[in-house]
């Protein structure tokens, strides 16, 4: 029984039974000086309020990008403070159960593993629209080694000739990949990309279809990339 509980057990037997404080401390184990502390816990008020309100306006972010946004703010708190804020104030995001997978008859072949910058590249695309309706698409490329976002590139409508473009800019500053990890798109299956490719000795290595987790390093920047 933790000691804030034992606390008032102690004050029980002072009143009912007229014991004396130290006997009482010594029936129930506790310390006098442990019966007799007073927390000194702030309430941190302005704080609990500023954590939920960031809460309710970006509902997917944790503690951690809670606490990152705090510091920005010029909040000096460290990180167990805000996450036992966080939970206390019933905050805490709620894990998804986990579904039971089935086990192919054939895996996939073990994929590339890079160890160092520049050997292999995430690509895809996201799509989204103004406040006036007006449709665009940003084509995100990711270093798989280093998790850096390489390029971003917007445009109201990308095509194969424009990703080859932007592998082309991107070279010419000194970085290129040796393989290049994408969906089946028609954009990245062009002829101008798998000509880019031949030219510049790169490979691309396609995900399987229905299966995003083939290129799941692009996928979670993308998820975070529109949450901010």
């Amino acid at each position: 029984m933790k000691p804030s509980r034992r606390r008032p057990l102690v004050d029980y037997l002072c009143n009912q039974y007229r014991a004396s404080e130290r006997h009482a401390c010594r029936v129930l184990r506790i310390g006098r000086g442990t019966y007799r502390y007073k927390s000194q816990q702030r309430d941190w008020i302005e704080l609990r309020a500023r954590i939920r309100e960031i809460a309710q306006s970006r509902v997917r972010y944790g503690y951690r990008k809670v606490l990152v946004l705090l510091m920005r703010e010029g909040w000096q708190v460290g990180k167990h403070l805000v996450y036992r804020l966080y939970k206390e104030e019933g905050l805490a995001l709620k894990s998804k159960p986990q579904r039971r997978r089935r086990k192919a008859a054939r895996t996939r072949q073990e994929r590339f593993q890079p160890t160092a910058p520049n050997q292999a590249w995430s690509l895809d695309f996201i799509a989204d629209q103004l406040q006036d309706g007006r449709r665009f698409r940003l084509l995100t490329i990711v270093d798989v080694f280093t998790r850096e976002c390489v390029a971003i590139e917007v445009g109201q409508s990308l095509r194969g000739e424009d990703v080859v473009r932007t592998l082309n800019r991107l070279k010419h500053e000194g970085r290129a990949p040796k393989l290049l990890f994408c969906d089946n798109g028609s954009e990245f299956s062009s002829q101008a990309m798998d000509l880019w490719a031949y030219q510049n000795g790169a490979k691309i290595d396609f995900s399987r279809p229905g299966k995003p987790t083939d290129n799941a390093f692009i996928e979670s920047f993308n998820g975070t990339f529109r949450d901010e």
